[in-house]
């Protein structure tokens, strides 16, 4: 009992954490656009493209791995071993970090002058660089507290992150500006916040450390046995078994981050001779810090549920238990398309007013719909590429996702030039869907799935009717709200417009037997007790 305790507690403290860190990194973005404007933000976005695909370079896959080793030889009281792992794993941080950075300072006025077509994007990214001396380090500490089921750390550590960096990055924009000193510098400024983010991460994860060691001396007062795996385990030989795991993990890992960069190496250029040089970046920037932060949101859902199935579909595989399998696939599956699509919905629905009430004006509303609708082949890429891992499946999704990849550049290259900027977004969702689509194909061939089934019909049936009743309560908003502070006047259209279509959503879905009760089972207790008194009232 005390496990899964712990494993439930765990599970919890790393969901919240990540949806605290998801929002506030999001919502980092709104004050800097209102305080910069799309152009200056189309400079921070290429900046922090390139950091986080080199980011995910240097990290992505090594701290599943180092979570895996660890977990395997604590299970076996290999105590020594598992340190001796730790501590080579750091050491390569170590130098992954150095390397990163220096490469990415050397290449950043190339990149962003030759490249990405933004001679103020090199000040930018130059800012940002120190960041991969601590993120690195800090990725595999979370990996081996990952592995040592000691999530406190990890949870309380990305929180305080996200906290610092958004205080930096527009406190120090604000500063700079304030002064007198110019836009180039206040975009370096709020670029920096990641930086210092990442020492505060780095410095709470240094304090759960230091406990956890002190923790281990009570329980291991001789060590001896480091000696035993000094020569037992080579760091060659840890490095192998890193490798080996971690490996196909990494290009999986970076199907985002390399589309994100993608579109920051090429948009301007792409766009530059239909719009001209200014309202290309512009663009941009509207791509990067408007679109992509709204539709940032229904990801939030498919991260958890992916972070929650992964260890119950690999138990289930390993103890060849098929039906628990095809039922957990069929259950992920479909809970990350009844939980995003109401969000897709609504923010699409929404859009106008939310673009309005967050950032300076309603420029690019149709960027946003676009991007945010496409968000759904992302969720089901996501979920599925997932299963494929706790199936032990890493060849097959690393395949997808570099041949995704490879689209992504091809139809950005052969759609923009005709399409614009809807060409940009429609190479994306493109990409994601082909993903999407050989993911769940390959994965039809272990386990026997289905996602919604004859339910499609009503849930195409519930769009449709949602986007109608939506379009009727914008047009009854514009002609009997209008307040003369604009702001305010597209907060309450959105806090008019985004319950009805969430609460109509459910009433709709449970009356088209979408959602039936067996799904609310798989809800915390007080939720469920909630939902079944809304079955009684529309079933009456």
């Amino acid at each position: 009992m005390a496990k899964k305790d712990s494993l439930i507690k765990g599970t919890l403290v790393l969901a919240i954490a990540a949806f605290t860190a998801r929002f506030l990194g999001i919502f980092q973005r709104v004050p800097l656009q209102n305080m910069l404007g799309d152009n200056a933000m189309a400079t921070y976005g290429i900046a922090n493209s390139i950091y986080f695909l080199l980011l995910m370079i240097a990290t992505a896959g090594i701290p599943v791995a180092i979570s895996k080793l660890v977990s395997e030889r604590m299970a076996m009281g290999k105590f020594a071993e598992a340190h001796r792992i730790y501590v080579a794993a750091v050491k390569f941080a170590i130098v992954a970090g150095l390397v990163m950075t220096t490469f990415l300072w050397l290449a950043s006025d190339y990149y962003a002058i030759y490249i990405a077509e933004d001679k103020d994007a090199g000040l930018a990214i130059k800012a940002l660089a120190p960041a991969l001396l601590f993120f690195p380090v800090i990725a595999i500490m979370r990996g081996y507290f990952q592995g040592r089921q000691q999530m406190m750390g990890n949870g309380i550590s990305q929180i305080i992150e996200q906290i610092v960096r958004v205080i930096v990055a527009v406190g120090l924009a604000s500063l700079l500006l304030f002064i007198g000193f110019s836009e180039q510098l206040a975009i370096a400024g709020a670029t920096f916040g990641g930086v210092v983010g990442g020492i505060a991460a780095l410095l709470v994860m240094l304090f759960y450390w230091r406990r956890l060691k002190k923790q281990d001396l009570k329980v291991h007062k001789d060590n001896n046995l480091q000696t035993n795996a000094t020569a037992s385990l080579s760091y060659k030989k840890i490095y192998q078994m890193i490798f080996k795991i971690s490996g196909p993990v990494i290009l999986i890992s970076i199907a985002v981050p390399a589309i994100n960069f993608i579109d920051s190496s090429t948009v301007i250029s792409l766009l530059e001779g239909q719009l001209g040089y200014d309202s290309a970046k512009e663009m941009l920037g509207i791509l990067q810090n408007r679109a992509q932060a709204v539709a940032g949101l229904p990801i939030i859902f498919s991260i958890a549920i992916s972070q929650s199935i992964l260890p119950i579909i690999s138990s289930a595989y390993a103890k060849k238990d098929l039906q628990m399998l095809s039922g957990q696939t069929s259950l992920a599956l479909r809970l990350s398309v009844l939980f995003s699509l109401p969000v897709i919905l609504v923010l699409c629905i929404a859009a106008e007013p939310i673009n309005g009430l967050l950032f300076k004006d309603t420029l690019g509303t149709e960027v946003i719909i676009y991007l945010t609708a496409s968000t759904i082949f992302q969720v089901m890429m996501m979920t599925s590429g997932t299963i494929l891992m706790g199936l032990g499946q890493f060849k097959r999704p690393m395949i997808h996702v570099s041949l995704g990849i490879i689209l992504k550049v091809i139809g950005n290259y052969l759609l923009a030039p005709w399409l614009g900027i809807v060409g940009i977004i429609l190479s994306t969702a493109i990409s994601f869907s082909i993903v999407m689509f050989l993911n769940l194909m390959y994965l039809k061939k272990t386990v026997s799935y289905s996602v919604l089934g004859k339910r499609w019909i009503g849930t195409i049936i519930t769009s449709l009717l949602l986007i109608g009743i939506g379009y009727l309560v914008i047009l009854f908003n514009h002609s009997a709200i209008q307040l003369s502070i604009e702001r305010l006047n597209y907060a309450v259209h959105s806090i008019i417009l985004a319950p009805i279509i969430g609460i109509l959503y459910l009433l709709f879905m449970i009356k088209f037997k979408v959602i039936t009760e067996s799904d609310i089972r798989h809800l915390p207790g007080p939720i469920q007790r909630v939902m079944q008194k809304v079955f009684r009232i529309i079933h009456r």
